[in-house]
């Protein structure tokens, strides 16, 4: 929402498009130079950072809510989603969280026990995917910042969303090796110590050298070019890419890598 008018209306009468007490919150996490980001956003009502989210409207499912969400914070449509976790615990969203104040100052508006933004809200957890150098985080009107942090500097969070960090951040660990995610964070071009850096920095783990670029290998998930990429004297490592047709198989299907 862009505009006083849309927020006023989301406020007022929000609940003929949207579902009352249902909403998405995305950890979309970013990978760029060796290195796992994740986009917040800095809420101008909340006062806190938080995880970019917002309500389900009424002619979408849950994943179709998550994709519009993530494609209006990073400008990118179609990334890989995968739900982790509902959050629901009594008190999660409770309204003392909401500066009041900055709420009237803000919108001109208030809250009070009869909107239909008042009561317990469940909120679906998705984590997403992607590239941080094509992204172009958006913050919106009710959003005074929309930037990427480091998983290991993150601020406080408001709400419950710390707990979904851990959440999201521990089931894409898990799926990494059961879902080939890399293919739009890296260069269409890699090395094989490349790809293991980034499944290093994804999973937070040590991998064997040799053992886990044989394993893509192996599965048909990348193969050699013939092309070499030239880093000095008898420094020419080859270069790989993804099987297209094994890599999109393998997101549908899954598969093992460790």
């Amino acid at each position: 929402m862009e505009t006083l008018q849309e927020i006023q209306d989301f406020f007022h009468k929000g609940y003929v498009d949207y579902r009352p007490n249902l909403t998405i919150d995305c950890a979309i996490f970013g990978y760029h130079e060796g290195e796992l980001q994740l986009l917040l956003v800095k809420n101008k009502i909340f006062t806190k950072w938080c995880l970019p989210g917002g309500y389900v409207r009424n002619d979408e499912n849950l994943k179709q809510a998550a994709a519009r969400i993530t494609a209006e914070r990073t400008g990118i449509e179609n990334l890989f989603l995968k739900q982790f976790k509902t959050f629901g615990d009594p008190g999660r969203n409770s309204p003392h969280s909401v500066d009041e104040e900055s709420l009237f100052e803000l919108t001109g508006l208030r809250l009070d026990d009869k909107s239909w933004l008042s009561g317990e809200t469940v909120s679906v957890g998705f984590y997403a995917i992607t590239d941080i150098v094509n992204a172009k985080p958006k913050a919106d009107f009710i959003s005074s910042e929309c930037r990427w942090f480091p998983v290991d500097e993150l601020p406080p969070l408001g709400f419950d969303h710390d707990e979904m960090v851990v959440e999201a951040l521990a089931t894409m660990r898990m799926h990494l090796y059961h879902f080939p995610i890399g293919k739009n964070l890296l260069r269409q071009k890699f090395t094989l110590k490349e790809i293991k850096q980034f499944y290093e920095v994804m999973s937070g783990k040590q991998l064997n050298a040799s053992n886990f670029p044989n394993k893509l290998i192996s599965l048909g998930l990348i193969v050699k070019l013939d092309e070499k990429r030239n880093i000095g004297a008898h420094r020419s490592p080859a270069y790989y890419q993804f099987n297209e047709e094994t890599y999109e198989n393998a997101l549908k299907e899954g598969l093992v890598l460790v």
